[in-house]
């Protein structure tokens, strides 16, 4: 007779973890994406859900629950998820898909993501951004939105708010290209292949290359995806050499006396991070062509899901009061950025096709 009040106490006793609301309202963030994204197609399911997040931020009736019980969930969700997403993301390419279009393409999206990332990281710092909002929007913009964004944030260490700013920006501008881009087509004198490899070097989400290319048919889709997942592929080696130059500058700062040996190496992130290895595993495992088509369209669903909770998580981290400050200066940025990343993919396909 005993048990049964123990049992009793120890069921009033429990409790949720933390992250449990959080993760919760995220899923919950994304069936409504979703709901957004069947309705209007155009809209891809992760810009919705950028969207709906900072909604949720700023909604009088949601914005204690994001900012108070839900926070946990929501950071976990930007986090650890976008990681998840990330690995399954390397099993959209194959490297037989990256030969297939030439070393000529190659070489051009190589060169298209070296002058975006560098040009606009030196603009952003020489415009006074704070923190690693330049590092990050450079990031975004060159290679592939919000996901390098995330990758890249987890090994420099960014701040939340920084990170969720820069998703923001990005994802408007990727936003903005579906419904520019395509009425540039014809003025520019861009065949639908042509149109298609400009589309896939010069726009930031994967989802959002999709939605603008498919306006230019079938021939378009495809290229722009292959030469999209061309530039998706420079998250590794970018990452690493960024994980490189933290870790010098924690032995610096070791050296200088800012800090003991012991906490610069506490600090310091591996060479190359476990979700940026899972990412190259994938990419080895869909070369060898044993997966089969099943597999691989529910391995893409669950990406698609797990980067969607993860940018809900990232968006409702956004505080649109806390952008006046800086607000005109990361616009002045996007800007330009989408500009350097348009001419120089334009020019690059001129060159190529």
């Amino acid at each position: 007779m005993t048990a049964a009040p123990g049992r009793a106490r120890q069921a009033a006793g429990w409790r949720p973890p933390a992250t449990a609301y959080g993760l919760g309202l995220a899923v919950a963030g994304v069936a409504a994406a979703w709901g957004v994204h069947w309705l209007l197609p155009a809209v891809p399911l992760l810009t919705a859900s950028v969207v709906l997040g900072i909604v949720a931020a700023h909604l009088p009736g949601a914005r204690g629950l994001v900012r108070g019980v839900c926070r946990a969930g929501l950071s976990f969700a930007g986090k650890r998820l976008m990681r998840l997403g990330i690995v399954l993301l390397g099993l959209k390419l194959s490297l037989s898909d990256v030969l297939g279009l030439g070393w000529a393409t190659v070489a051009m999206v190589l060169g298209v993501v070296a002058a975006t990332f560098c040009g606009t990281w030196w603009l952003g710092r020489r415009m006074g951004l704070r923190g690693d909002q330049p590092l990050l929007i450079a990031t975004g913009y060159s290679i592939c939105g919000a996901s390098a964004i995330g990758a890249v944030s987890e090994v420099s260490e960014s701040d939340e708010r920084d990170v969720a700013t820069s998703v923001a920006l990005v994802t408007l501008c990727g936003t903005l290209a579906i419904a520019v881009l395509p009425l540039l087509q014809h003025p520019l004198g861009l065949d639908d292949v042509a149109f298609g490899r400009w589309v896939g070097a010069s726009v930031h989400d994967v989802g959002q290359v999709v939605a603008t290319a498919q306006t230019a048919g079938p021939a378009a889709l495809g290229d722009a995806v292959l030469v999209k997942l061309v530039r998706v592929a420079m998250l590794a080696p970018l990452v690493a050499a960024l994980a490189t130059s933290v870790r010098a500058r924690g032995r610096a700062k070791a050296a200088a006396g800012e800090g003991t040996v012991g906490e610069a190496a506490k600090r310091r992130p591996p060479l190359v991070p476990l979700f940026v290895l899972g990412f190259l595993a994938m990419t080895a495992l869909r070369s060898t062509d044993l997966l089969s088509t099943t597999a691989l369209d529910t391995a893409a669903t669950a990406q698609e899901l797990l980067l969607a909770a993860a940018l809900l998580g990232l968006g409702s981290a956004v505080h649109l009061p806390s952008l006046t400050r800086t607000g005109a200066r990361v616009a002045a940025l996007g800007l330009c950025a989408w500009l350097v990343i348009a001419g120089a993919s334009y020019a690059g396909v001129v060159l190529t096709t």
